[in-house]
């Protein structure tokens, strides 16, 4: 007998209660087996399924090496945490929850800093005024790496711009970096922008890197045999994925 389909879903706060409440609306009911405090669990009246209760960071592992084969967590995780995406996960259905978006976020006070050309032309001023690369903290150093590059000082085919970055990586919380004259902008994700303003920061006119929401993703490298795709199937189905 094949095993079943196995689906990885947040294990607790807010993530949780939204993914239970999105699957529940779609005729999905999930619940926990054995102890109420465990990890596992099951979908009432669709057999074949075993619901794995995890942190959405290891969802996105478990999507990529394919121990899971169905997983909600968010699209900003697995583009910073798997390479070439799109060839180990398929986007089955954005789920309408957990929006956030990944930013570039400058001082206030650099009024004459407004886009991604103003940022490239203003770092390669800093590298020759002080010698060094104008640091950009962040936990999406991927995502970061992948954005900057994209963009090049007037128009020049050399990555010119892209080295009068650094990026560091943000061990705490990145929104204080600038302030505390750990970086001099930052890469950071955003719902209302309240706590960038907070922090005297704000998102250059092109700097949304990322457009995040939880998703419901396949992983490609999972074990799937008939029986694991015609459970996946009626979960698309009654999500309308």
């Amino acid at each position: 007998m094949s095993g079943p389909l196995i689906l990885a879903v947040p294990s607790k706060g807010r993530l949780m209660e939204q993914s239970e409440a999105a699957f529940k609306a779609a005729g999905l009911v999930m619940r926990k087996t054995g102890n109420a405090r465990g990890y596992r669990g099951e979908i009432e009246g669709l057999a074949g399924v075993e619901v794995a209760f995890v942190s959405s960071s290891e969802i996105t592992q478990l999507l990529k090496t394919g121990e899971v084969h169905l997983g909600v967590t968010g699209e900003d995780l697995v583009r910073e945490n798997i390479a070439d995406a799109d060839a180990k996960v398929a986007f089955l259905k954005p789920l309408g929850f957990g929006f956030a978006d990944v930013v570039v976020a400058v001082p206030e006070f650099w009024i004459d800093v407004t886009t991604m050309s103003d940022l490239e032309e203003a770092a390669a001023v800093y590298r020759r005024r002080h010698g060094r690369r104008m640091r950009v903290a962040t936990k999406y150093m991927n995502i970061t790496r992948r954005f900057f590059a994209g963009h090049r000082y007037g128009g020049a085919p050399q990555a010119e711009a892209v080295s009068s970055y650094r990026i560091v990586e943000s061990l705490g919380a990145t929104e204080g970096a600038p302030a505390a004259g750990a970086a001099e902008l930052i890469v950071d994700i955003t719902t209302t922008g309240a706590t960038l303003k907070a922090n005297g920061l704000r998102v250059l006119d092109d700097g949304v890197m990322l457009k995040s929401q939880a998703n419901l993703m396949a992983s490609h490298q999972a074990p799937w045999t008939p029986q694991t795709r015609a459970a996946e199937a009626e979960i698309k189905r009654r999500l309308g994925a």
